[in-house]
């Protein structure tokens, strides 16, 4: 009887270590063009069940698009998750080959579900929004050390690096206004979720860019990927605080914004915040369930392809 076949494949900035399960064989090859091409081929050829890989801050994006440009089925997974996987199987120790063998085997057991990667046009915005990120953040920390510095010939090449940052940034909007416009569907994708108090700008493009199955997925996975879907903490009749946590984290930092300002100016989200206030829960808790109702309904509108309407949700 044939058994599908798993694969582990751990991701270094020189290499790629790969486990096929259920042999336990493992094989090492280059993390360069050559390197990705000869282990896709090999993969290929082998029709693999599944192949996981860890999300490693971008490492795994080159060959993560070249197995799924081959059809081939690919799940990226918390580290996280792997590590917690490998402790509770004892699994202890931690190299580059072992760490292919936990995530075949992880692979085995789980069976995270595959999903589509984001295209290059999703990818390119990703990485603009990103970038316009990374720069705001640089240009916050700037001005905390110009308030912090009294050496005034120190202040004057913070203050130039502060201007150089903000241009960096200018251009940056500049830039993803532009691919959005490039694209009809992204323009009216983005029109959609503009039209609903609360979603400007940042928190529009944050979702398009980083959260590209909002309005393929209910509204329970959408939530989930975001993290913010509460969690159980129950144990026999003992019932625990239900919290959040993982997903993605550039989501849901733009999105606790948009709730904030949702909060006082969408008829909606501000009902929602304001009864739970009154039953009692803490500010944090029902600001938590505003961001997961202006996801569900943001999710719903995309799905639909229908602008904000205050009455239908």
């Amino acid at each position: 009887m044939h058994s599908e076949l798993y694969v582990g494949v751990d991701i270094s900035k020189q290499h790629l270590d790969a486990c096929l399960q259920p042999s336990g064989r493992t094989w090492r090859e280059t993390n360069d063009a050559s390197g990705r091409t000869r282990l896709v081929t090999h993969l290929k050829e082998l029709t693999p069940a599944l192949i996981v890989l860890e999300a490693t801050g971008g490492l795994e994006r080159a060959i993560a698009a070249e197995l799924a440009a081959e059809n081939l089925p690919v799940a990226i997974v918390n580290p996280r998750q792997c590590r917690d996987f490998a402790r509770a199987t004892g699994r202890l120790a931690k190299t580059d080959r072992l760490d292919s063998i936990t995530l075949a085997l992880f692979a085995q057991a789980v069976k995270p579900t595959p999903r589509a990667l984001p295209d290059e046009a999703t990818r390119h915005l990703r990485a603009l929004t990103t970038r316009r990120r990374q720069v705001i953040e640089m240009i916050t920390s700037e001005n905390n050390r110009l308030l912090a510095c009294d050496d005034e010939r120190v202040r004057e090449r913070i203050r130039e690096h502060i201007k150089y940052l903000s241009e960096e940034r200018d251009d940056a909007d500049e830039e993803i206004t532009r691919a959005l416009k490039e694209s009809g569907v992204w323009r009216e994708r983005e029109q959609l979720l503009l039209s609903v108090p609360g979603v400007g700008p940042v928190l529009a493009r944050t979702l398009l860019a980083e959260l590209p199955e909002l309005g393929r997925l209910a509204g329970k996975q959408v939530s989930a990927l975001a993290g913010v879907a509460p969690m159980s903490k129950d144990s026999g009749a003992w019932r625990g605080k239900r919290f959040v946590q993982g997903g993605r984290g550039e989501v849901r930092a733009a999105l606790y914004m948009g709730a904030l300002v949702a909060s006082r100016h969408n008829p909606v989200i501000k009902s929602l915040y304001e009864r739970l206030r009154e039953a009692g829960k803490p500010g944090k808790v029902a600001l938590v369930a505003c961001m997961r109702k202006l996801l569900v309904i943001l999710n719903a509108m995309l799905r639909d392809n229908t602008p904000w309407n205050p009455h239908t949700t």
